[in-house]
């Protein structure tokens, strides 16, 4: 980043140098946190081309192996170490440029290894300054000599100046982001750092605010739409590492020379129905346009649109005529997003958590944590998954009862291009946030949606089973007793089916204090499809220091035992309960199993 930049490279490629590496080298291509395993003399084959290493042996075997391959800190693949036992993750090159510390983050989610950062920054709990902006879905400027500020930083007693102007400031809220404070006017030093949409001298982060709108004349030539968008960037000041996208009007979509700079330029493209355009207040409406187009305004109105709510114009249209043996001619416009905006670039993920433990995480669920860079949540069912939590990564608590907030809030965050962990206790997708959270990303144009990914977790119906020893051997159903959501007449029509059915049931949300009759009316119900003796299992706190499971029958259910924090696991007319656990048969008597 100081005026060289990164060799494109691809793959994370695995090798051992004994066989003891083997089982471990297995599992991480097992698991996708590796493209291949190599052999040990194929290291120096693949060291130009590739993005990582991950190898598996001690460190001086390490050091003596890749010491000849070495060119510079710019130049070389990341490289980390494992012992054999997988125990440690050493980010032994490239830990910050070349993204080794977070290929340790997630080889540790994956292996409950401990990860051995030894940077400056990684052994103060801050910033690496020079990669942070990453995370945050921010390009690096060409210029800044960046060794030199974090060696400052290193060194430095005093706070470092950071003058932002532009995307996300949730980030200064960061445990690590120690040692930085708002750059003043008159303080008659440049600010150390920048976070900006303008071009210019220093270390700067250009965040994805900037959104292009474009519209051209059929079959305008590629030079003539690079020349505009240089020039206009070049005359506003402004870096084009800030460009989150092009925006145009659908019927554009299938023009040559705008799909290719999107290409060239690595920009998505956004498209906009001539309805949705006109709806738009511009400073140049044109009456020859909206004669033409349907909508008085395509550049203008496409760039607005697409940089998101509270979206202002930078720069009005400018409309360049072919040069030379250009081709055609094109109309620009530029708009800056309120903070950031580049859904295509956001990822949301939906974390189940599982009871609370963390041993009871999934290892799905543990990388989907390790790579975020926010967590949302309600505060309870954090507090339990804390310990997992790193300095560089925000923290944003909801209420109990807010449900739709919260999934607004972390689908807001992943449209400005963040990596978004929304957490839920449990499974995400059983009475959870993973059903709202998807309807709201669905309401959203297929154009303009980040990443959408549902990491399951431990239900607690699957831990009570497991606690009580196989009452879920035959069919079950789960039904919520809580008429919040759900007409009471629909949760009772719900027990009836299950009655006759004879399905084991389990029972969510039973009984609170402003709910105190529904489980008995609940247990009437049942008992209408099944003998009092049936046993039923009580597992409340589960997964958590204060669990406690008990099994009783349906006929003398203790239900001013129950809370709103308990399972109820209601076996079927076959269960049966002995010595402590219970058992639901896999077949009705006189059923035959082969």
């Amino acid at each position: 980043m100081n005026g060289s930049q990164q060799p494109q490279r691809q793959g994370v490629w695995a090798l051992g140098f004994s066989a003891a590496a083997e089982p471990l080298l297995a599992q991480l291509q097992a698991a996708g946190l590796v493209d291949s395993c190599l052999q040990a003399e194929q290291l120096e084959e693949h060291w130009p081309q590739a993005e990582a290493f991950v190898l598996v042996a001690a460190c001086g075997l390490v050091v003596r192996r890749i010491a000849p391959l070495l060119q510079g800190k710019t130049l070389d693949p990341a490289v980390v170490v494992l012992d054999p036992e997988g125990r440690f993750a050493i980010p032994l090159l490239g830990a910050h440029r070349a993204g080794g510390e977070a290929l340790c983050q997630r080889l540790a989610a994956l292996l409950g290894c401990a990860v051995v950062a030894t940077g400056s920054s990684s052994g103060r709990g801050q910033l690496a300054l020079d990669t942070f902006g990453l995370r945050w879905g921010w390009r690096p400027g060409p210029g800044g000599d960046w060794n030199t500020l974090m060696q400052r930083a290193a060194r430095s007693r005093d706070p470092l100046p950071v003058l932002q102007e532009a995307g996300n400031r949730s980030w200064r809220q960061l445990g690590a982001a120690t040692g930085l404070e708002d750059w003043q006017p008159q303080a008659g030093s440049p600010a150390a750092m920048l976070v900006t949409a303008r071009r210019g001298e220093g270390c700067r982060w250009h965040p994805p605010c900037l959104w292009l709108g474009l519209g051209c004349e059929r079959h305008t030539s590629l030079a003539l739409l690079e020349r505009l968008v240089e020039e206009q960037l070049q005359a506003a000041g402004l870096a084009s590492e800030a460009v989150a996208g092009l925006a145009s009007i659908d019927r554009k979509a299938d023009e040559p020379a705008l799909l290719e700079l999107a290409r060239r330029r690595q920009w998505p493209l956004r498209w906009f129905t001539a309805h949705e355009l006109n709806a738009v207040a511009v400073p140049t409406p044109s009456a020859a346009v909206a004669a033409e187009m349907g909508t008085a305004s395509v550049a203008e109105a496409a760039a607005l649109l697409a940089a998101g709510p509270g979206a202002r114009l930078l720069r009005p249209k400018q409309v360049e005529h072919h040069r030379g043996e250009e081709r055609g001619a094109a109309t620009l416009a530029i708009a800056q997003a309120r903070e950031q905006w580049a859904p295509s670039q956001g990822q949301l993920h939906l974390v189940g958590s599982g009871p609370g433990r963390l041993d009871l995480l999934t290892p799905d669920a543990r990388r989907a944590l390790a790579e975020a860079s926010v967590w949302v949540g309600y505060g309870l069912y954090l507090d339990l998954l804390e310990p997992l939590r790193r300095p560089d990564q925000l923290r944003c608590d909801g209420q109990l009862t807010q449900e739709r907030a919260r999934c607004q809030q972390a689908l807001d965050l992943a449209n400005q291009g963040l990596n978004v962990a929304l957490v839920s206790s449990g499974d995400s997708g059983i009475y959870a946030m993973a059903g709202l959270a998807l309807e709201l990303w669905l309401a959203q144009p297929d154009d303009g949606r980040p990443g959408f990914t549902v990491h399951p977790g431990l239900s607690a119906l699957q831990l009570a089973a497991a606690r009580a020893g196989a009452p879920l051997m035959h069919d079950f159903c789960t039904i919520s007793l809580s008429d919040r959501l759900t007409p009471w007449a629909v949760i009772e029509q719900r027990l009836r089916a299950a009655a006759s059915g004879d399905f084991v049931v389990a029972l969510y949300n039973p009984r609170s204090l402003g709910r105190d009759w529904q489980l008995g009316r609940a247990r009437e119900l049942l008992l209408q499809g099944r003998p009092p003796s049936t046993p039923v299992v009580l597992a409340r706190q589960l997964g958590r220091a204060e669990e406690r499971v008990s099994i009783h029958t349906l006929g003398d259910l203790p239900i001013a035992a129950v809370d709103m924090l308990t399972l109820v696991l209601v076996g079927n007319s076959t269960s049966r309960s002995t010595d402590g656990w219970v058992v639901t048969p896999r077949g009705y008597p006189g059923a035959e199993l082969t």
